[in-house]
């Protein structure tokens, strides 16, 4: 299937965009802020819905990917997943099939979405008990498999505050990524992701604010350079 790189995907629609940029520089960041602790791992959740977690996770791991990387996304949001929409491919294997189904773990139902290094992992199937699949067992040995595949697996999770299964998750990775929304987040939405965070030792590596109002002098400068 076609991407709709203009509707979400920005890094592939036009790289060379201020946005575009910004998202190189989270990546740069990432990377040091992870020297003395290498980051294989990552979550990526937000406290509440429509915050713009999912978008900015696929940009992400695009510019990551596009970095060199070997990266793996996997869509872990069991309740309202989003990534085989934003890349456009079909869902009907993925992490899910991978948790009943022993041929999937030798030969992992990845999607390719035409961007070198890069791989998607749909959800599959929605299961009935999402929260209890992501702190299974299998998901650990699901997640050790894929590491042989990748330099970096992230993890689209639904909202922390929402549901148990960002925190879940965020026990058995190396960081997680808070993704806020300019203008509607609230602070003590904010604060609460964070408590629930550190609540079960997970390691948060920094926050991401999107939807900031957009500075034309920089679109001028970038303009001037193409």
């Amino acid at each position: 299937m076609a991407i709709d790189h203009k509707e979400s995907l920005i890094t592939i629609a036009n790289p060379r965009s201020p946005v575009s940029e910004a998202f190189r520089t989270l990546r740069t960041n990432l990377e040091f802020s992870s020297l003395d602790r290498p980051i294989k791992t990552m979550v990526v959740t937000s406290p509440g819905p429509e915050e713009g977690k999912s978008t900015t996770l696929a940009n992400l791991a695009v510019t990551m990917a596009q970095g060199g990387k070997r990266v793996i996304l996997i869509d872990c949001d069991l309740r309202r997943p989003s990534q085989h929409t934003i890349f456009g491919v079909p869902n009907g294997a993925g992490l899910t099939t991978m948790v009943v189904e022993d041929r999937a773990m030798k030969e992992p139902p990845l999607q390719e979405v035409g961007v070198p290094n890069f791989w998607l992992l749909p959800t599959g199937p929605l299961p009935p008990n999402p929260s209890e699949l992501l702190g299974s067992r299998r998901m650990e040995e699901i997640i050790a498999i894929l590491l042989e595949q990748a330099d970096m697996i992230l993890f689209d999770v639904p909202p922390i505050i929402a549901v148990t299964d960002a925190a879940v998750l965020a026990s058995k990775v190396d960081g997680v990524l808070l993704v806020f929304k300019a203008g509607g987040t609230k602070r003590e939405h904010a604060q609460r992701a964070k408590a629930l965070l550190e609540k079960v030792n997970a390691r948060l590596i920094g926050a991401v604010l999107n939807n900031v109002p957009f500075d034309v002098s920089l679109h001028r400068y970038y303009a001037e350079q193409e």
